[in-house]
């Protein structure tokens, strides 16, 4: 049983860093994704942002993990830019009280890649002295996947606070989610109708806040 106790629930320690080597750690996260716990926390703590190329390898990480892992992801500090990323990959997420979040807009745009047409003659030369900076491109699509829970475009360069995270429905709002558990428990359909309702008025709720924001 107590070997049960231990592959329930495993914390996983972030120490958030601009600087330093993260192959190491994301290698762990592998071997303790590999044991398959029913819960993974990974515990997030640190000034400073994860580099994007960082962020995105642990994300490759964790969407390889056991369908039967649920991730927590609790964020003891402020975040950062990739460190976002990463908080926001939990299936559950907390965060302390007076922390924020925070993500600079990107100076990499769709004309610093090349695409299918390259061979075209009217295509601009680029030499390899350019300014474009490899890295601004994994942080454009770190921006890229967390505009998938959040507007970046309206929300980049501004610090992002608990009572907009629970309109995004980002961190648990309790008195919404109990009324909606009083709500859909008094219904006579299956479980899984119920489950599947629940997810509806949670987008919606999202979606209501997101368009809040944009009317500000």
């Amino acid at each position: 049983m107590k070997k049960r106790s231990r592959q329930g629930v495993r914390r996983f320690p972030v120490e958030v860093r601009s600087w330093g080597n993260y192959v190491e750690r994301i290698a762990e996260l592998q071997r303790a994704l590999a044991k398959r716990p029913r819960v993974l926390r990974i515990e997030i703590v640190g000034s400073g942002e994860i580099p994007a190329d960082v962020a995105l390898r642990f994300r490759t990480v964790l969407m390889e993990r056991s369908l039967k892992t649920r991730i927590v992801t609790d964020a003891y500090s402020s975040l950062q830019g990739g460190s976002v990323l990463l908080w926001l990959l939990g299936d559950s997420r907390t965060i302390r009280e007076d922390a924020r979040l925070y993500f600079r807009r990107t100076t990499w745009s769709e004309e610093d890649e090349v695409n299918e047409n390259v061979m075209r003659d009217d295509e601009p030369y680029r030499d390899s002295y350019s300014t474009v900076d490899p890295d601004e491109g994994d942080y454009a699509r770190v921006l890229q996947l967390i505009n998938e829970f959040l507007p970046v475009k309206e929300m980049a360069g501004r610090l992002i606070g608990g009572p907009v995270l629970r309109q995004f429905g980002l961190i648990e709002n309790e008195k919404v989610d109990s009324f909606l558990a009083t709500v859909f428990s008094k219904r006579s359909e299956p479980a899984e109708c119920s489950s599947k309702s629940t997810n509806q008025s949670r987008v919606q709720r999202r979606e209501n806040a997101r368009l809040r924001q944009l009317r500000k």
